[in-house]
């Protein structure tokens, strides 16, 4: 297969032509943020706010140009309005490595002009694994919760949402890069322990830094959810990454999600954070399901002796004052870190071990949740609700 380049994808969206300037769309300044990644695209195309909703037309030619080049496994635009008038922006460099930085929401706004609903085909429900701040251990509570729904006998996929720190390749032990399927061009999840999956870091190497602005954020995440053969799931867990920024509010916004688990440590800077993360879910419309005290205590390995280190009971008296479900208490165990790092999973390899237990019991509560959340639901279609 040969390898596609930015030339390539340049010289082919040459020949889509801008119907408001008369030009092509490279020509006329509106291609930005293109990315060429072992064949898979992605690219904006950035307009004043009044042509967004005129330009779907342009956006699906544009992907259907550049799919058609040798090489390419799959393509994903999206069309962003500015609020000022965009300025041509040069020929992209041969080998770029990023788009321009991130977008933090300062300044200038930027909006999806074609951002519907994104629906996922054979996923029962989509359920999000969020923190109001990194370091609370949200992926390792995501990867745990995803292996007890699967012991439980669900059918499990896990999306690694965390564009700018991707962890769940390690976590899982998965190591290597998706295949595409040939008819469909749609990329094959990886899979260990019974679950499928997929991350941006099996497309880049682990030590390369993402440096996305807000569109290709929102292009990378659609790309995973529709751009992956996930197949017959009973339920898809989304590991977010911390805050409530683009990627976050995209997945908010535009994914039909189920619910919501919040994860936070016990101690008051941690669920300040955690708090704001509810907040998201609820102007957004998402149930939150619940909220999951991580590194509730440390156990001493001689004497058993607990020590809350970072407090006691933060966790479960704002679930109480929220009045939202406490779903458990996990323990700072030195093995749950040794696996996580190992690639060997708690709840994979020792699923009947203390360690395991409170991720097994969490699962249960997300489990009942989930079961009274979709028979709520059976016979309607879900209803997305974005406000600004």
């Amino acid at each position: 297969m040969s390898s596609v380049t930015q030339n390539d994808i340049v010289k082919a969206l040459s020949g889509v032509i801008d119907p408001a300037s008369g030009r092509n769309v490279v020509a006329a300044g509106l291609l930005r943020g293109l990315i060429v990644r072992d064949g898979h695209i992605g690219f904006s195309l950035e307009v004043s706010p009044e042509r967004g909703p005129s330009m779907e037309p342009v956006r699906r030619e544009c992907e259907e140009a550049v799919r058609k080049l040798p090489g390419v496994l799959s393509v994903t635009a999206v069309v962003t309005a500015h609020r000022d008038q965009p300025q041509p922006a040069p020929r992209p460099a041969p080998q770029p490595q990023a788009a321009h930085g991130h977008d933090h929401g300062h300044g200038q706004r930027r909006t999806s002009a074609h951002a519907g609903p994104i629906r996922v085909p054979g996923v029962a429900a989509i359920v999000a694994v969020a923190s109001g701040k990194g370091g609370v251990g949200k992926s390792t509570v995501a990867v745990n919760l995803a292996l007890g729904l699967a012991k439980l006998g669900r059918r499990v996929g896990l999306l690694d949402a965390d564009i700018y720190g991707p962890s769940i390749p390690r976590m899982l032990g998965i190591k290597g890069k998706p295949e595409a399927n040939a008819e469909t061009k749609k990329l094959i999840p990886m899979s260990n322990y019974g679950i499928k999956t997929m991350s941006i870091g099996f497309l880049v190497d682990e030590d390369t830094p993402m440096i996305w602005r807000g569109p290709m954020v929102q292009s990378a995440l659609t790309q995973m959810l529709m751009d992956v053969e996930w197949g017959e799931l009973d339920v898809l867990i989304v590991d977010m990454p911390p805050g409530t920024g683009d990627a976050q509010l995209t997945m908010a916004q535009r994914v039909p999600l189920t619910g919501a688990v919040v994860v936070s440590t016990p101690q008051d800077i941690a669920l300040i954070d955690a708090r704001k993360g509810y907040a998201m879910f609820e102007k957004t419309h998402v149930p939150v399901f619940g909220i999951v005290e991580n590194m509730a205590y440390f156990v001493s390995p001689g004497s058993g002796e607990k020590s809350y280190i970072f407090g006691q009971g933060g966790a479960r008296r704002m679930a109480e004052t929220l009045g939202c479900d406490f779903l458990g208490e996990v323990p700072l165990h030195m093995r749950v870190r040794e696996t996580s790092d190992a690639g060997t999973p708690v709840v994979a390899t020792a699923p009947d071990s203390e360690e395991a237990r409170p991720f097994i019991e969490i699962a249960r509560r997300v489990g009942a949740h989930l079961d009274r959340a979709l028979s709520s639901t059976e016979h309607r279609a879900p209803k997305i609700v974005i406000e600004d």
